[in-house]
């Protein structure tokens, strides 16, 4: 497997994000899913190779508060919809006018939201996302607050363990964390009629972490869902992630 460049950006309000790139040919943004980075989430298990293969240039950023980009502690660093900002610094800033925008939980959530406040990509994938996922952040945010502020105590059987195991894995910066969640932003249904262009849902057969991949498929005007294997964590692991992604991305 190749390796991955690094570099940095600057977002919108001076905070450094980290940018993985592999590949050459048509850009690709990947944006990870919450807890994780584009390593875990892209390179690991061979998706970002998949992209680079088939003659596009993946590349991924760490999302703020996530894997090499800055993990500020001021609240200040946490409007509204930051991730949203932070993606469309990144389109400015490589000074991309024809892309594709790949995203996975909330990674899907921020490329939706993106394109509600104004991106156009000519594809658009969102991947591990249902309908009720994008209308309903503050219950699937209070659960990671929680389990945040539980996290020295939480033990196996606690519905908080399997988000606390993984925060462990990936040494996340509870602090950043928990501002980052209070910034996410909710999409009502009416607006994903802004959602014009292709659309890929891609989610795990046994993957309903995020609500209804086919009511979000049915919602949206130009959708194909794709089912592969694997709940929300598992599905990441799988070769199918990114051949379904490489054969949407490649049709005429």
């Amino acid at each position: 497997m190749s390796n991955p460049a690094k570099s940095h950006i600057t977002s919108f309000d001076g905070t450094s994000l980290a940018l993985h790139r592999l590949g050459e040919g048509r850009p690709v943004i990947l944006l990870h899913g919450l807890f994780s980075d584009a390593r875990t989430n892209w390179i690991k298990f061979g998706t970002a190779q998949a992209l680079a293969e088939a003659g596009f240039a993946a590349i991924m950023p760490d999302l703020r508060a996530h894997g090499d980009s800055a993990h500020p502690h001021d609240p200040a660093a946490y409007p509204v919809d930051v991730l949203v900002r932070d993606v469309a610094a990144l389109v400015d800033r490589l000074g991309l006018t024809d892309y594709d925008l790949v995203g996975f939980s909330l990674g899907a959530r921020t490329a939706a939201r993106a394109v509600v406040a104004g991106l156009h990509p000519r594809r658009l994938v969102l991947g591990g996302m249902g309908l009720e996922g994008l209308a309903g952040w503050a219950r699937r945010s209070a659960f990671f607050i929680d389990a945040i502020d539980r996290f020295d105590t939480v033990r196996q059987g606690d519905p908080a363990f399997f988000a606390v195991s993984f925060m462990k894995t990936q040494k996340v910066d509870r602090v950043a964390a928990r501002l980052l969640l209070q910034s996410v932003g909710d999409t009502d249904p009416a607006e994903l009629a802004r959602i014009t262009m292709p659309t890929l849902v891609l989610c795990g057969r046994e993957d309903r972490d995020n609500g209804s991949p086919h009511a979000l498929a049915e919602a949206l005007g130009d959708a194909a869902l794709v089912e592969i294997p694997g709940t929300h964590m598992s599905s990441v692991t799988k070769p199918e992630l990114g051949e379904e992604i490489v054969r949407f991305l490649s049709a005429p």
